[in-house]
């Protein structure tokens, strides 16, 4: 049986800088303005899984704890941010992927909420929209916007669901296939390219 490895210093210096943060909620990272200390060697991958210095973070609660201190900077950067520090990270295409999906009602009074990989539940609405995006290989990828300008990848499965709801509705005098959720029609392509 292998022992856990010692303790990364990274990791445990940004642990213990978000000890005196308060538990309840997200920390307010959008008013936190440390100094930008560099980039560190944290991967968020396709897939959702967080991995330092080449290997997947295995500790749920890290990965849960860092995800609620991420932040999307005006540049586009993604940086763990804490009230001393910030660093950047890589993420490879969304910070989150959404895993799970709920749907309640239809057409215009459809809700749609999701859960993400770290535990957030977002429900869509006009704030948490749905965009699709086409992919390298010319599939369809949807993402949810989840906080602060990060999104989460819903997962292949949950995207041939929601192409299920799809529905065809015109938008500024043009034909589009989308769907109703949160009392937003959420465009997914034209109906010409659809």
């Amino acid at each position: 049986m292998s022992e856990d490895p010692a303790p990364d210093p990274t990791l445990s210096r940004l642990s213990a800088a978000l000890g005196d943060v308060p538990t309840r909620g997200l920390p307010p990272v959008e008013r936190w303005d440390p100094p930008y200390c560099g980039a560190i060697d944290i991967r968020i991958a396709a897939d959702g899984t967080w991995h330092h210095n080449g290997s997947p973070i295995r500790r749920d609660k890290l990965v849960k704890l860092f995800a609620t201190i991420l932040r999307r900077e005006p540049d586009g950067k993604t940086v763990l941010v804490t009230p001393v520090e910030s660093v950047g990270i890589t993420v490879e295409d969304a910070a989150f992927v959404a895993v799970e999906m709920a749907v309640d009602g239809t057409g215009e009074g459809r809700r749609i909420s999701f859960r993400t990989n770290v535990d957030d539940l977002v429900s869509v609405d006009a704030e948490h929209a749905l965009r699709f995006e086409e992919g390298p290989d010319g599939a369809l990828k949807p993402y949810l916007h989840v906080r602060r300008g990060l999104w989460a990848l819903v997962t292949r499965a949950l995207t041939y669901d929601l192409v299920d709801l799809a529905e065809e509705r015109v938008v500024d005098g043009e034909p589009w296939l989308g769907l109703w959720a949160g009392g937003t029609f959420h465009s997914i392509a034209p109906v010409a390219t659809a």
